[in-house]
């Protein structure tokens, strides 16, 4: 496994803590391992892409692991009346269908693997990003340093969030809906 892949697993590896961290509402033991698991998110790319380590499993694994990290932490926000419920709904079935669209093409006559597209890449790292931001607010609410204006924050994050989701996920459907014709 070359060292892309591995920072994609430790992507994988890291949403345990990340939950358990939330869990236990240490916002800023939280913040500090979905800040490092979004980083690898980006360096695992990089580093693929710099060196040659472009993989069928990689372009698999990366999605696969975003998804996974992104899911456990709007989990974990509904939970603790962060963020609405429909949004976590909307975030989720955009990437069930996503998902679903590579497996058929990964399964067709040509063997097509979907990597991500500039759409989803956008998606996902406003997502990182309004996770991060929303996390900070509610670490410095932990230090005391409280805003009137975190709900509002977040609620205008999750908002840019779900329409960059519903954005991509309809160009996906678009551009490979002759693999869905199958």
């Amino acid at each position: 496994m070359n060292l892309a892949n591995k920072l994609t697993l430790f992507r994988v590896i890291l949403v345990p803590f990340f939950v358990l961290a939330m869990a236990f509402s240490q916002h800023l033991i939280a913040l500090i391992i979905f800040a490092v698991a979004s980083l690898t998110d980006m360096l695992d790319g990089k580093v693929a892409r710099k060196y040659n380590m472009i993989t069928d499993f990689g372009k698999f694994l990366d999605p696969l692991a975003d998804k996974v990290l992104v899911a456990a932490a709007l989990i974990c926000m509904v939970e603790l009346g962060y963020t609405a419920a429909w949004i976590t709904w909307v975030i989720m079935a955009r990437e069930f269908m996503v998902s679903g669209i590579r497996l058929v093409a990964a399964g067709s006559k040509e063997k097509i693997v979907i990597a991500a597209n500039i759409w989803g890449k956008l998606k996902t790292a406003s997502t990182m990003v309004a996770i991060c931001v929303i996390l900070i607010l509610h670490t410095l609410g932990d230090f005391g340093i409280a805003f009137g204006f975190t709900q509002l924050i977040s609620d205008i994050l999750m908002y840019i969030c779900t329409a960059l989701t519903i954005i991509s996920g309809a160009i996906y459907v678009w551009d490979y809906r002759a693999v869905l014709k199958e």
